[in-house]
C-alpha cells in the first residue's frame, strides 16, 4: 500500500516501511506491587490512578478515568506515565491497545510503548486490527501468553508519518462517529426507562406524568381482562426440526424486548407448523413474555408478517378491542410488573410462571383506549429510535472492521 505526494506537479509514491516493533518504540513490561491485596499500595486521595483491564474494557481501551488510585508507596513499585502513551494488555484480555490521557500507575499486564517514533494512533488502530492475530503465540485451549520480545519483533509496515496521521485522524473521527451515537443511544435508554417509571400508575391510580387531556383515574384489572382470549403457549413437546422450513423460536430468540430469529432454535415443516396452529398461530402485534427460565418476564411484541411459531416456555397474549397492544407491551416492562414474575415464579430448578398465575396478574390500566394508545405510540418511537442509533452504531462498526482490515498492509 503505497503512500503519495505531489512534487512538481507529479505524484510521488512512497512504499510503507517493513520494520520490527522495537525498532520502532522501546517496549517495556509494566510493574506491581506484591501481595497487590495490600491497601498500602492504594490511596483514594492519590492523582495516579492505577490501570485494570477492566478500565480497558469499559472505556474501550482510551483510558480518560480510573476509579483506582494507587498511593505513594505504590508508585514506587510501578511505572508511572504523565503523558499519553500506547500500552498493550498482555494478561487477561490480551492484545487489547491502550493510550492513556491521565496519569496512570501501568501494572505488569500490560507493556508500554516508551520513546515511540510512530504515530500512538495510528498504532493504535493497527494493533486492534492485528487483535485475534497474537492468538498464533499460544497453545490450543490455553492463554495466550505476550511479552515484550514477542510484540517488539513483531513486523510492521509503516507509511510515511504524514500518512500514519492521516490515518489516525481518519479512524478517529469514525471512532468519534460510533461514540456520539453510542451516546445519544444511552440517553434515549435513559428516557424510555423515566417514562416507564412515570407514565404507568402506581397505587394511587394517577401516572407521574401524562398527556394533558387525560385526568380520570386508572382502575385495576387482571391481565386476562385486558385479552380477546386466554393466553396460550407453544407445543410442550420437542419438534423434529429440519433444515429448511418455517422458524421455531423460544425463550432465548427474546433479546432486548425483541424477537432475534437469528436465535431461533430451527426449523419445523408446515405439516409440524399445522399441528401447532390448533392451538395457537402467531399473529402481528402479539406480545411474547418468557415465562420459565433464567431470563423469565422478558417480553416482545411481533412486528412482522413472517410465518413462523413458538415453544412452550414462551406464553402468548393478544390484546382485545378495548386495549392498546404496545400499552400492554410496555407496561409489561415496568419495574412493578417484573416483580410481580419474580416474586409468582415458582423456585423449583428452575423459575417457572404457571398460565394460571399469569392470567390472575393485576395490572393498573387506563380504561381510555386513547390515552393508552397515545403511551403505547411515545414509547413505540423511543424504542425506535434507540434502534436507529443502533442500527447506525452497527454499520460503522462494520464499516471500520472492513476498513481496519484493508488500510493496513
Amino acid at each position: 500500500m503505497p503512500g503519495h505526494a505531489r512534487t512538481g506537479g507529479r505524484d510521488v509514491i512512497f512504499a510503507w516501511e517493513q520494520c520490527k516493533l522495537k525498532n520502532k518504540a522501546e517496549i517495556v513490561r509494566g510493574a506491581s506491587p506484591r501481595p497487590i491485596s495490600n491497601p498500602k499500595w492504594f490511596d483514594d486521595n492519590s492523582n495516579v490512578g492505577w490501570l485494570r483491564i477492566s478500565d480497558v474494557t469499559e472505556q474501550r481501551g482510551r483510558i480518560h478515568h480510573l476509579s483506582q488510585r494507587i498511593s505513594k508507596a505504590g508508585q514506587s513499585k510501578t511505572r508511572v506515565i504523565t503523558e499519553p502513551h500506547l500500552l498493550l494488555s498482555i494478561a487477561a484480555t490480551v492484545g487489547s491497545p491502550v493510550i492513556n490521557y491521565v496519569n496512570t500507575g501501568v501494572h505488569d499486564g500490560f507493556l508500554i510503548f516508551l520513546n515511540p517514533t510512530l504515530d500512538k494512533e495510528f498504532m493504535f488502530q493497527w494493533l486492534l486490527m492485528f487483535k485475534p492475530y497474537w492468538n498464533k503465540y499460544g497453545q490450543p485451549e490455553s492463554q495466550v501468553n505476550l511479552n515484550s520480545d514477542i510484540v517488539g519483533n513483531q513486523s510492521v509496515a509503516f507509511p510515511t508519518m504524514s500518512e500514519q496521521e492521516r490515518i489516525a485522524d481518519f479512524f478517529s473521527k469514525l471512532d468519534t462517529a460510533i461514540t456520539l451515537h453510542e451516546e445519544k443511544k444511552c440517553l434515549l435508554e435513559r428516557l424510555k426507562s423515566a417514562l416507564l417509571q412515570k407514565m404507568f400508575a402506581d397505587k394511587s391510580g394517577y401516572p407521574a406524568v401524562r398527556f394533558k387531556r387525560y385526568n380520570s383515574a386508572w382502575v385495576l384489572r387482571r391481565i386476562i381482562d385486558l385479552l380477546n382470549q386466554a393466553i396460550t403457549d407453544g407445543p410442550h413437546e420437542t419438534p423434529c426440526l429440519v433444515g429448511k422450513g418455517i422458524p421455531f423460536i423460544s425463550a432465548d430468540a427474546i433479546v432486548n424486548n425483541k424477537i432475534d430469529f437469528s436465535r431461533k432454535r430451527g426449523n419445523i415443516t408446515k405439516e409440524y407448523d399445522l399441528e401447532c396452529c390448533k392451538k395457537y398461530r402467531p399473529q402481528m402485534h402479539d406480545i411474547y413474555l418468557v415465562k420459565s427460565g433464567s431470563t423469565v418476564g422478558k417480553v416482545a411484541i411481533v412486528e412482522t408478517t413472517t410465518r413462523f411459531n413458538i415453544w412452550s416456555p414462551l406464553a402468548a397474549l393478544r390484546c382485545g378491542e378495548k386495549s392498546d397492544p404496545y400499552f400492554v407491551f410496555f407496561l409489561m416492562q415496568t419495574e412493578k410488573f417484573q416483580t410481580q414474575v419474580k416474586n409468582k415464579a415458582s423456585n423449583g430448578t428452575q423459575p417457572n410462571l404457571s398460565m394460571r398465575a399469569l392470567e390472575r396478574f393485576k395490572v393498573i390500566v387506563s380504561i381510555e383506549l386513547s390515552e393508552q394508545q397515545a403511551i403505547g405510540n411515545l414509547l413505540k418511537k423511543v424504542n425506535e429510535l434507540i434502534d436507529l442509533h443502533q442500527h447506525k452504531i452497527d454499520n460503522l462498526i462494520a464499516i471500520k472492521q472492513w476498513l481496519l482490515q484493508n488500510m493496513f498492509i
